[in-house]
């Protein structure tokens, strides 16, 4: 009789490990979250290629001894200039080598796409190889190779589109990035989901940058687990991270997430890889927007804008346009206010928009918020009901950050407030008025930083007036002229300078 395996759990948010089932995760305290998967016997060593190795992964070379840190400095390797400047900037200044950065996304928002086009982008630059990689492509300068694996799609699909972005945007002049050449020999494509043939890939072609699509779709023969679970991404992650460090290949894994929280979405990979990437938006609209939740090697409050057009992701140079509605925004009428946001280095106008209705038969109030928290929402509407008096008990709340954009910055709330209370009280926000700042569970107006930056970006698009804090910077410089500032120290202050 067969022996019955051995069985583990893992947590499908935070990836801990435990022997038995729980009702809740012991590491991040999340409900429901214990998947069951059979953990794997230790493989035995197999000699492949005429070397020693695991039947699951390559190992690393054994650790050569103490040194001192600056000896180590020495040997780090400059990063790979992107030339798509959105993705640049996400990245902090360009790719690391050796690094691994995870790509995570709904199904269909782009993120093939996007790693074609980066691929296509950095064969057209036809870099030399930085610094002093492994094998001959380090020492001879030979141009380096670039490989995407794909598990998901016939490798001729993947081919025709990647023909399909080289061609040109007819009759738009938006910015796509740099060129796109998929011509170059040393672009290399293969549709393989088996981990061991994918390492000794990596193995023979020494890539500078290696895309892995997506990690759900590959398979670990060591384990006895389908693919797509939590035991086979985790250990097919593990094995492509090692490789890559050893190899100084930057790895690209994409990753797929899905409404109801999949086995192996990316919460299970954010503690293996060093840059985990998140690619939003809505499917039904063409803007993007990419933004880093993790970042060894830099900055984690950048963000990228791209647009989905017919021949690709295009480069959006000016974020606050494309989320304003600019023929509209400036007089919106009752329930919608236009907010100065500041998004790592940039300033971006975003409109927010409130609405209420009578709730029926006298049930329940609903609250609902689309890219909002609708923890902050429902703190927000509680001081406004007490401490500007505006009532919200038998209405239904409606929140949103128009065009698709999640917005994250405390500062939304002195806009956001000023949508709800005019949806509620039936007066318009003054005309041309952008806001910004938190408030408090007092009802006092906090300061926010980079004021200066949101007034300029304020007058660039046209805004007359600006609602801030009154603590904070009093005084702008003259290139601010013909912007009414305006202060509040509470809330109520704030709607009744706001609020027609």
């Amino acid at each position: 009789m067969a022996k019955r395996p051995s069985v583990l759990f893992f947590c499908k948010q935070c990836g801990h490990e435990t022997p038995r089932w729980e009702g809740r995760c012991p590491a991040c305290h999340e409900w429901d979250a214990l998947v069951e998967a059979p953990s794997a016997e230790k493989p035995k060593a197999v000699s492949r290629g005429g070397r020693a190795a695991s039947s699951s992964r390559i190992t690393l070379a054994p650790a050569s001894g103490l040194k001192p840190l600056k000896e180590h400095a020495r040997e780090r390797l400059p990063r790979i200039p992107v030339p798509i400047g959105e993705f640049h900037r996400v990245l902090g200044g360009g790719i690391v080598p050796g690094g691994s950065i995870l790509v995570g996304g709904e199904p269909g928002i782009g993120k093939s796409t996007l790693m074609l086009q980066l691929l296509g982008t950095l064969a057209s630059a036809n870099q030399p190889t930085p610094g002093s990689l492994s094998g001959d492509a380090g020492s001879s300068g030979k141009t380096p190779a670039w490989l995407y694996i794909t598990g998901e799609e016939a490798p001729s699909q993947i081919a025709a589109r990647g023909l399909r972005l080289a061609e040109p945007l007819e009759g738009s002049s938006k910015k796509r990035g740099a060129k796109s050449d998929f011509e170059n020999e040393r672009l290399k494509l293969a549709s393989e989901t088996d981990l061991a043939n994918i390492l000794d890939m990596l193995e023979t072609e020494r890539p500078q940058i290696a895309v892995i699509d997506s990690i759900q779709t590959l398979r670990d023969g060591a384990l006895e687990s389908a693919a797509g679970s939590v035991s086979q991404v985790r250990e097919c992650a593990m094995a492509l991270v090692d490789a890559g460090r050893r190899l100084n290949t930057s790895i690209f894994l994409v990753g797929h997430v899905t409404k109801e929280g999949a086995i192996a979405g990316p919460r299970v990979l954010e503690h293996i890889v060093d840059t985990v990437l998140n690619f939003e938006g809505e499917t039904r609209l063409d803007l993007r927007v990419l933004r880093a939740s993790k970042n060894r090697f830099g900055s984690t409050d950048e963000v990228g804008f791209f647009e989905m057009t017919a021949s690709g992701l295009s480069e959006v140079s000016d974020p606050s346009a494309a989320l304003l509605d600019r023929e509209n925004a400036i007089d919106k009428g009752a329930g919608s206010a236009v907010g100065a946001l500041s998004e790592g280095t940039r300033i971006l106008l975003v409109e927010l928009q409130g609405l209420t209705v009578p709730v029926p038969g006298g049930g329940s109030p609903r609250r609902r918020a689309s890219g909002l928290d609708a923890n902050r929402l429902a703190q927000l509407l509680a001081v406004l009901e007490t401490k500007a008096g505006v009532p919200f008990g038998t209405l239904d709340v409606f929140a949103s950050a128009a065009g698709g954009f999640r917005v994250e910055e405390p500062a939304a709330d002195l806009p956001m407030a000023l949508a709800l209370a005019s949806v509620a009280t039936g007066r318009a926000v003054r005309e041309g008025l952008v806001a910004s700042g938190e408030v408090g569970l007092g009802g006092e107006i906090r300061p926010v930083p980079r004021v200066e930056a949101r007034v300029a970006e304020a007058r660039r698009l046209g805004f007359k007036q600006v609602l801030l804090p009154a603590r904070g910077r009093t005084t702008l410089p003259p290139q601010m002229e013909g912007v009414k500032i305006l202060r509040a120290r509470t809330l109520r202050e704030a709607l009744a300078l706001g609020l027609a």
